[in-house]
């Protein structure tokens, strides 16, 4: 029957194709961006099959053709031609040339250079925007809100590309001066995660670039049209400036991955992702004396203090907790509350929480608060958390099943009535779960706080100046981020953004972060006509 009416004209085909939902005249499986709906996505100069690899032109990777799939429905958005080792060595060699002739450029020109990208960037923060929530899963607001951020990035570089620089010292040896002088480091490698695919990449390639550095980009595969089509508007600038390329993309696998951190002409890996990665990543770097800036995991901790401000607490652990599906490394997994107020706010927050489920949709859709997780491992690895925490006497407050669905969705959980040194609880697990313990005083929270492996965020809500100040100490929390009466998920660009211990240590965007990016030189200039030795040492 249908096989006869597809004879009778390409409308009725068109029709009887929208019908079945899967397949174009040719037969073929339709993808999103051929679809009038997804128009946004031709708009950003993607296709049906995209090129992933970008060594000064576009070409199609030798290596595997990955499908993007839309979290929320189980469809694929388009393809990516991934690229090899022999593509990503040809990347290096133009990402090695082009910081010969970049170096030397003066810094506020470079600094200008940022700030076009930031000015295109601009003009494409809808679809981009919508790219990132479509391809990665998180809500409209929040994808717009990423590429938001490496516009921010940008405006912070162009400042600082006429301010960064070094000090003088006074010396002890008379007409002596000591300078310190910091020069860019050569090329510098950026390994992104799923999670941020596009900001990631804005705040060290913005600030990298500026300090006189080049940057190679690999970034997740599961979210490669992202990085196709961020690379694209920031490549454009570079064209139109006649500059070499001075960005580069190699979206491929664990092999180029690989590669990228044991070559020895990247001389800073940054990396975004796992602990257990992140520690061999660590490892190599510092077998061949480079140097890593790591971004692992988090475990983050809100603490609700006796005289916390109690709806401001409640707004910022509702955001914390299922921000992103619970997909952010600053996402609240840990609330910890004093006893006084346990009960009232447990029985708040799970009201939030089954709220909430009348929001539930795609990322695009305007009315949508929270959308599915990444992929079915994610999905996963959620249903195996649950069942652990279960097992080991947890009690689920709400949440805990997948939601019946296309796509991947999962219900936001609240586990309550295990210990707060769990095995389960002192894991990081990448999904909407978050585990509430009942505190007796602020330094049994603090070192609940302080006791798991992770030291990325963490929050106190109080209005008591002295704890607010015992928690900013030397007493309080140990973690990189440590905010009060804000929540820990999220970060403005302005302050350095990283954690402490399994985190990785490293810093990224602003305050001081770009001496990261940098070799310092101290020199001593004599300008007498003396040599005397420093420590009045008498050499004679």
């Amino acid at each position: 029957m249908i096989g006869t009416l597809l004879q009778r004209g390409p409308k009725l085909n068109n029709v009887i194709c929208k019908i079945l939902g899967t397949r174009s005249m040719s037969g073929m499986t339709k993808y999103l961006v051929e679809e009038d709906n997804f128009a946004f996505l031709r708009d950003l100069g993607l296709q049906r099959v995209n090129n992933g690899v970008y060594n000064g032109e576009w070409v199609a990777g030798t290596a595997s053709k990955v499908q993007s799939i839309d979290p929320a429905s189980g469809r694929v958005i388009a393809e990516v031609a991934t690229g090899s080792e022999q593509d990503l060595e040809r990347c290096l060699t133009a990402g090695v040339a082009a910081y010969q002739e970049w170096k030397k450029i003066p810094a506020p020109l470079r600094g200008d250079v940022i700030r076009q990208i930031g000015d295109e960037l601009r003009k494409y923060r809808e679809p981009l925007g919508k790219l990132v929530a479509l391809e990665m899963g998180k809500i409209l607001p929040e994808g717009v809100g990423e590429v938001q951020e490496f516009v921010d990035i940008c405006d912070y570089a162009v400042g600082l590309s006429r301010m960064f620089g070094g000090a003088i010292f006074p010396s002890e040896r008379p007409q002596h001066t000591i300078l310190e002088k910091w020069n860019p480091l050569g090329l510098v490698g950026v390994i992104s995660a799923f999670n941020f695919p596009c900001a990631v990449f804005g705040w060290n390639a913005a600030i990298a670039l500026t300090v006189g550095n080049t940057v190679l980009w690999k970034g997740a595969p599961s979210t490669s049209l992202v990085s196709v089509a961020t690379t694209k508007i920031v490549t454009d600038v570079i064209k139109r400036n006649k500059l070499p390329p001075i960005v580069t993309l190699c979206q491929g696998g664990e092999d180029v991955g690989k590669r990228m951190v044991s070559d020895e002409r990247i001389r800073l890996m940054s990396f975004t992702g796992s602990t257990a990665v992140g520690r061999t990543v660590g490892i190599e770097m510092q077998r061949r004396f480079g140097r890593c800036l790591l971004e692992l995991g988090g475990n983050n901790a809100l603490i609700i203090n006796e005289d916390a401000p109690q709806e401001m607490a409640l707004d910022a652990a509702f955001f914390g907790c299922i921000g992103t599906a619970g997909q952010r490394c600053t996402t609240t997994r840990r609330l910890i509350i004093h006893a006084k107020l346990y009960d009232s706010f447990i029985a708040k927050l799970v009201k939030r929480y089954a709220s909430l489920l009348k929001r539930v949709g795609h990322p695009l859709d305007s009315a949508t608060l929270y959308g599915p997780v990444h992929n079915q491992q994610a999905v996963d690895n959620y249903l195996q958390t649950v069942q652990e925490a279960v097992a080991l006497g947890g009690k689920i407050e709400c949440g805990g099943k997948v939601i019946d669905r296309a796509g991947f969705f999962v219900e936001p959980t609240i586990i309550s009535n295990l210990p707060h040194n769990a095995p389960v609880v002192k894991r990081e697990t990448f999904a909407p779960i978050v585990y509430v313990f009942k505190a007796s005083n602020l330094q049994e929270a603090i070192s609940w706080n302080n006791e798991v492996d992770q030291g990325l965020s963490s929050s106190l809500f109080t209005n008591n100046i002295q704890s607010a100040f015992e928690w900013l100490g030397e007493s309080g929390s140990d973690c990189g981020i440590v905010n009060i009466n804000t929540s820990p998920s999220g970060a403005e660009i302005g302050g350095a953004f990283g954690g402490e211990k399994h985190t990785g240590g490293g810093r990224e965007s602003g305050s001081d972060a770009w001496k990261q990016y940098a070799r310092r030189s101290t020199i001593t200039v004599n300008h007498s006509t003396d040599l005397p030795l420093a420590q009045g040492i008498v050499f004679e």
